[in-house]
C-alpha cells in the first residue's frame, strides 16, 4: 500500500485537498501575483480558527449534544479585560495573558456547573451562559478601544522564518492538543465518554472531572485566541469573536472529527481553517457579492462534508 493511499484513507486529507483546490484556482486566477502574499494571509486567520476550534474539537470529542456556544462571548470578554489589566505597557503583557486564561477557566467551570446541577442540554447551558460573559463585557468595554501594547502588537502581526508568529502559537497548541488526545489517560478517557457515557462510568472513568476539564480547555483556547485577536486588531470590539461560533464547529467538521463524538481530528482543524479562508479569499477575488459567497461557500462546505463522510463509509 502507498504513501498516497494511506493518505487518503485519513478522514482530514480532504480538508486539505479542498483548500489546496481552492489555493491553486484563485492563484491561477491573479496570474501568481499574489501568491506569497495569500498563503501568509491563509496562515495568519487561519491561525485563529484553529485555535478555537482545537477547543470546539475537545468538547465534541465527549459526544452528541456536546457544543459550546460561549465561545465568541469569551473571545471578547477575554480580550477585552486583558487589554484593560495591560493598559499598553509591555511590562504587563504576562499578567494580562495569565487574566485572560482565568476568564476562560471561569467561563469553563461555569458553564459545566449550568449543565450539571440544572441538567439542561450542554447548547442551552453555553448559549446562556453566552449572554453572561457578552453583557459582562459590553459594561467593561463601556465604549473603549484600548490598544495593545506596542511589543505585543508588533509580535502578532510579525513573521518567523516567513511564517505569521500566530501560526507558529497555532501550531505549538495542535502540537499539545494532538499529545494530550492521543498520549494521555485524558485523552483515552475523552474518547470513550464520547463512544459511550454509560459504558464509561460502568469502567470507572470520572466522567464529570472529564467532561468539567473539556469545557474549561475549550473555554480557555478561546480566551487566548480573544487575547491574540484583540492585539493583532489593534483593540478589543464588542463584535470581535461572533465570527468564530459557527466557524468553530464548521472546522471540526470539515476537518474529519466525528460528529457523534469518540474520534477526534487535530490535522484536520488545519485542512479546514485554510480552506474556510481560502474560499471566501478566492470568492472575493471573482467579484461576487456577499449574498452569492454565502451561498456558494455553504455549498462548498456541505460538498467536502458529503465527499469525506462517503469515504469514511467506504472505509468501514
Amino acid at each position: 500500500m502507498t504513501i498516497i493511499t494511506l493518505l487518503f484513507r485519513k478522514p482530514w486529507i480532504w480538508s486539505f485537498v479542498a483548500a489546496a483546490i481552492v489555493w491553486f484556482v484563485t492563484i491561477m486566477f491573479t496570474g501568481g501575483a499574489s501568491t506569497l502574499g495569500l498563503s501568509q494571509a491563509a496562515l495568519t486567520f487561519a491561525a485563529f480558527s484553529i485555535i478555537v476550534g482545537i477547543g470546539q474539537m475537545f468538547v465534541i470529542t465527549l459526544g452528541p449534544g456536546n457544543i459550546d456556544l460561549s465561545v465568541p462571548a469569551t473571545m471578547t470578554l477575554a480580550g477585552t479585560v486583558a487589554l484593560k489589566v495591560m493598559n499598553v505597557d509591555n511590562s504587563m503583557i504576562v499578567p494580562g495573558l495569565l487574566v485572560a486564561i482565568a476568564i476562560g477557566i471561569a467561563v469553563g467551570i461555569g458553564n459545566y456547573g449550568l449543565i450539571k446541577l440544572l441538567r439542561i442540554p450542554p447548547i442551552i447551558a453555553t448559549l446562556s451562559m453566552s449572554f453572561i460573559v457578552q453583557s459582562t463585557a459590553i459594561w467593561t468595554n463601556r465604549g473603549l478601544r484600548i490598544k495593545p501594547p506596542s511589543a505585543l502588537a508588533d509580535f502578532t502581526t510579525a513573521m518567523t522564518m516567513g511564517i505569521p508568529n500566530v501560526a507558529w502559537v497555532a501550531l505549538v497548541l495542535s502540537v499539545v492538543a494532538y499529545l494530550l488526545l492521543q498520549r494521555t489517560v485524558y485523552g483515552r478517557w475523552a474518547s470513550a465518554i464520547g463512544q459511550s457515557i454509560s459504558a464509561a462510568r460502568m469502567t470507572g472513568i470520572p466522567v464529570d472531572g472529564v467532561r468539567i476539564a473539556t469545557y474549561v480547555l475549550c473555554a480557555v483556547l478561546a480566551s487566548v485566541c480573544g487575547y491574540l485577536l484583540a492585539n493583532f486588531s489593534g483593540g478589543a470590539a464588542l463584535n470581535m469573536g461572533s465570527e468564530y461560533l459557527l466557524m468553530s464547529i464548521a472546522v471540526v467538521v470539515i476537518g474529519g472529527t466525528a460528529v457523534g463524538g469518540g474520534d477526534s481530528n487535530v490535522p484536520g482543524i488545519w485542512g479546514a481553517s485554510l480552506f474556510m479562508f481560502l474560499v471566501v479569499s478566492m470568492l472575493n477575488t471573482y467579484g461576487f457579492d456577499a449574498g452569492i459567497r454565502l451561498i456558494m461557500t455553504g455549498t462548498i462546505i456541505i460538498g467536502v462534508i458529503v465527499l469525506a463522510g462517503g469515504r469514511n463509509s467506504e472505509q468501514r
